[in-house]
């Protein structure tokens, strides 16, 4: 088990939107806040490790949904060759992202972005060939380990809408972290603050204090 301390800041909106727009001018493409959020945080996680080889690998995971990609992975499932309608349940796939730390580090924030969203792009075929067992190493078997971080997109689920008749919350959290697992969630800040609220327990004690330089270095 780790010894994973707590961290959460605030990024702001202008420094999510400048990163979306060096994206936008490279490559033509729009990003995501959670694309950036999380880039941020795999950057910052990766250099505050100080991994001796560059050639490392670190990994970055989180589910997407997949429910759009039935038709396509199981298209004789229904009537007319289609994916019969219905809810079909928490149907995500794990998205894992590798890279060696030393080009993690080396990048601007939007060359991380870049990094992420090619593994996002390979999720409809990788979410086929699993469908129909075309694989060698099940991808739902996960590996814990200190180079890797998990990441969760709690900014569309409507916790800071909840109000039970003394106001809105000023801050969610997860009710439990789990000390095998190093974990970040982007969520968002409580209103009137714009921009990400990423709520962190992914490093030790030893790497705290880089780490949260290295993230706080993004609003400056």
């Amino acid at each position: 088990m780790f010894q994973l301390r707590h961290f959460t800041v605030d990024v702001s909106l202008d420094s999510v939107g400048k990163v979306k727009s060096d994206y936008f001018h490279s490559t033509g493409q729009r990003c995501s806040t959670f694309d950036v959020a999380i880039a941020k945080t795999w950057q910052a996680r990766t250099r505050a490790l100080r991994l001796p080889d560059p050639s490392s690998r670190v990994k970055l995971c989180f589910f997407a949904n997949t429910r759009h990609l039935m038709n396509s992975a199981w298209p004789a499932t229904g009537k007319d060759g289609v994916a019969g309608a219905g809810f079909y349940g928490n149907c995500f796939y794990p998205v894992a992202v590798a890279a060696a730390s030393g080009e993690v580090e080396a990048a601007d924030v939007a060359g991380v972005v870049g990094i992420i969203r090619e593994a996002k792009a390979r999720l409809p075929v990788e979410f086929a060939r699993w469908a129909v067992a075309d694989f060698k190493d099940d991808p739902y078997e996960l590996s814990f380990t200190y180079d890797s971080l998990f990441v969760s997109d709690w900014t569309r689920l409507g916790f800071l809408e909840a109000d039970y008749g003394w106001g809105t919350p000023s801050h969610v959290i997860p009710f439990a972290y789990y000390p095998f697992m190093a974990v970040a969630i982007i969520g968002a800040p409580p209103v009137p603050k714009t921009g990400a609220r990423i709520m962190t327990q992914c490093v030790e004690d030893e790497h705290l204090p880089a780490f949260k330089e290295e993230i706080k270095s993004f609003d400056k």
